[in-house]
């Protein structure tokens, strides 16, 4: 390793991390749950298993803490040896060597990395790997309003999902949005007002940010409709309240095609509610999660509108919109309202995240790249997350001055924005 190698090394490791995005469950569910290998597999890893040919319904007995476990790794080990090369499978396999130091995941070592993570089943582990180990100042967290979680707020800052605002579909949901904001729910003015009560009261509850995922269920394309186009889908709103009903006959509720002008709508309404608020937009664009999804739907050229329209919003895009990595840092280069957020990248592809990096440092400004967030449900994930970003972040930054690109201490200075001061600015953060 050369002498810049190692200094830029010793400057990653010593940087307290801004993560940007997390979907980590409070540890008191964790400590409620059995934990072993498998609870390792909540996402990510899991699709690749699915990718690999493992049917749900084997991935669910998998994933059962009653079944035995010996039958589990059975019916897991074929799977995992056909996907274990992919960059989900190996932050895994990083997680079992530093956490618990467990070298592979193979028929000779499974048992005891189970028992070991069994054995972490305890308070205080959350803040061992977060902050002691991978040296996290802070997480921004996406939870579930309905059911808030209750996470540790000196590990994490809430981030508060509208999409249950956006994508209501029948009166049920409305009922739900009723409880949320403590008020009637009759007509799109209702919800509209809604929209407003729910932001600010997550300002008021510590909330950094607000966000949307809808990329899994619909087009980014939120289109400028008219009050009256959305007011006519509103009031075709299903008008009973029986819920029951709405569970057992889902098709009476609206479906997203018909929604889609109330659904446009409503995000113009977020979008001008976090601006009143002061609160950035997170948006999900490019891969999604799992398997089998519409690609298409998510590529952020389709939020081109949404970014004119609203000059004084501040869109946090995320995922670096892979694979449309290129396009989306075009969106950070042309749009002052534009930060391009590499989360969840450095595990989908550790050489897609160093193109991207390479590549959004020749064209986008510094104060809005941000390079790391983990993305996980799991702290171990997040841990090795984390570590994965400091390599792939030191090593193009090295290469930048190697070549002449940056020099030294602009090389530092930039890893320093990038995954510290730039989030810490923008989601205002006491850290």
């Amino acid at each position: 390793m050369s002498s810049l190698n190692e200094r830029m090394a010793a400057f990653l490791a010593e940087l307290p991390l801004v993560d940007t995005h997390e979907h980590i469950v409070p540890e008191e569910e964790r400590l409620a749950a059995a934990q072993d290998l498998f609870a390792w597999f909540p996402h990510y890893a899991s699709s690749d298993l699915m990718s690999a040919g493992m049917p749900l319904a084997v991935l669910e007995e998998v994933r059962n803490p009653q079944l035995p476990r010996e039958e589990r790794w059975r019916k897991f080990a074929p799977f995992w040896q056909a996907a274990r090369n992919t960059a989900y499978c190996r932050a895994l396999l990083i997680a079992a060597r530093d956490l618990h130091g467990v070298t592979d995941i193979n028929a000779d070592t499974w048992q005891e990395l189970s028992e070991k993570i069994a054995a972490s089943r305890r308070p205080g582990w959350y803040r061992y790997v977060m902050r002691e180990r991978a040296n996290i100042a802070v997480s921004l967290n996406d939870t579930d309003y309905i059911s808030p979680r209750r996470s540790d707020p000196d590990l994490f800052a809430p981030v508060r999902r509208m999409d249950d605002f956006i994508a209501v579909h029948s009166r049920a949901e409305l009922r739900q949005l009723e409880r949320q904001c403590d008020m009637a729910i009759h007509s799109l003015d209702d919800l509209v007002d809604a929209v407003g009560v729910a932001t600010e009261r997550a300002v008021r509850a510590g909330y950094v940010a607000v966000k949307s995922a809808l990329a899994y269920r619909r087009t980014l394309h939120y289109e400028k409709v008219t009050r009256h186009e959305a007011e006519e889908v509103f009031n075709r709103i299903p008008n009973y309240l029986d819920e029951q009903r709405d569970r057992m006959y889902p098709g009476i509720s609206l479906a997203w095609r018909e929604a889609k002008p109330l659904q446009d709508y409503i995000m113009h309404r977020v979008i001008r509610a976090a601006i009143d608020h002061g609160l950035p937009v997170q948006l999900h664009t490019g891969l999604q999660e799992g398997t089998g999804n519409l690609l298409a739907n998510s590529h952020p050229g389709l939020l081109v509108n949404l970014l004119l329209e609203y000059p004084e919003a501040r869109f946090d895009l995320f995922h670096a919109g892979y694979p449309y990595t290129s396009e989306l840092g075009v969106l950070g280069k042309t749009f002052p309202n534009v930060y391009v957020d590499a989360c969840w990248l450095h595990v989908i592809s550790p050489a897609a995240a160093r193109r991207t990096l390479h590549e959004w440092i020749e064209t986008v400004p510094g104060h809005k790249i941000m390079a790391f967030g983990g993305d996980y449900r799991i702290v171990e994930g997040a841990y090795a997350h984390a570590r994965l970003a400091r390599e792939i972040v030191g090593r193009v930054l090295t290469e930048k001055v190697e070549e002449g690109y940056l020099g030294e201490e602009e090389a530092l200075a930039l890893a320093r924005r990038m995954l510290h001061d730039n989030a810490r600015e923008l989601f205002r953060l006491p850290v």
